[in-house]
């Protein structure tokens, strides 16, 4: 998520200085249709159309499959939890692309909807399928624990607010890209969100994640996804300190003294004065 060291859910993020028009016609096309790019200069009309195509075959993707998701919620099912995550789920990925084309429309690609974000993550998302699939089978009592759903999709509307905030704090510095070079329009943000905690996206991340398994009452994913997704965010936010120490200096290690990261047991990396 950019920022500093300019990865997904970065802490004290750089913030450019105030553009002369707060309202760029790249951002218009980005709200009205989710093809953003047709303002960018220098491609090709095949191009253009073939992106187009592209994005808004994925966008009604996660349209279609949040509508799935509220038929199956309104359901007297056991199926009806598995509703809940797929509205999370596709509102998730549809709003990192729509949030990036409001705040950073240069940025914007087919990579902002981050469905392809890693193997890794893949994986862990057809394994929760799985498993609840599986125990839905056998042992259906398992998963009609409502206040037990109920307390994830808290969680999970709790991280995606965290998380939007945070994009929307870290203005059209946030990039989905990894971005290791400190630019001169760049300044340190410490107000908004990043006032309460210096990594808030991946703090929204975190508890948005974890929210899923809980909500769908899945034992195994939930402990697995737990341990992973903090053991992935302790090196992550390690990774990046050490670049924002390096832009920032003086500057971010005050900072860092006085905002904790929001992440339970990560201090962050260990400085040595």
């Amino acid at each position: 998520d950019v920022g500093g060291a300019g990865r997904t859910g970065v802490g004290a993020e750089f913030e450019p200085r105030s553009p002369t028009s707060p309202f760029q016609p790249q951002q218009i096309g980005s709200i009205c249709l989710p093809v953003g790019c047709l303002f960018r200069e220098g491609q090709q009309p095949r191009s253009l159309l073939l992106g187009s195509f592209q994005i808004a075959i994925r966008a009604c993707f996660l349209g279609f499959v949040f509508g799935c998701g509220m038929l199956l919620s309104f359901s007297q099912s056991s199926w009806s939890h598995f509703g809940w995550y797929m509205c999370s789920l596709s509102l998730f990925h549809y709003s990192e692309y729509l949030v990036t084309a409001v705040n950073n429309p240069k940025s914007l690609s087919l990579d902002s909807f981050l469905l392809n974000h890693s193997l890794e993550y893949t994986v862990a998302a057809l394994s929760s399928w799985l498993e609840f699939t599986l125990e839905n089978i056998f042992w259906p009592e398992l998963k009609q624990i409502t206040w037990l759903s109920v307390t994830g999709l808290l969680m999970v509307v709790f991280g995606e607010c965290l998380r939007k905030a945070a994009m929307f704090t870290a203005g059209s510095n946030f990039n989905h890209v990894v971005q290791n070079e400190k630019s001169d329009t760049h300044t340190l943000v410490t107000s908004g969100v990043y006032a309460w905690f210096r990594h808030p996206s991946y703090v929204g991340w975190f508890y948005w994640s974890i929210g899923t398994q809980v909500m769908l009452c899945n034992p195994i994913c939930g402990v697995s996804y737990a341990l992973t997704v903090w053991r992935f965010f302790r090196d992550r936010t390690e990774e990046e300190e050490i670049s924002l120490i390096h832009f920032f200096g003086e500057e971010y290690l005050e900072y860092k003294k006085r905002v904790p990261t929001g992440l339970p047991f990560i201090k962050g990396v260990k400085v040595d004065l």
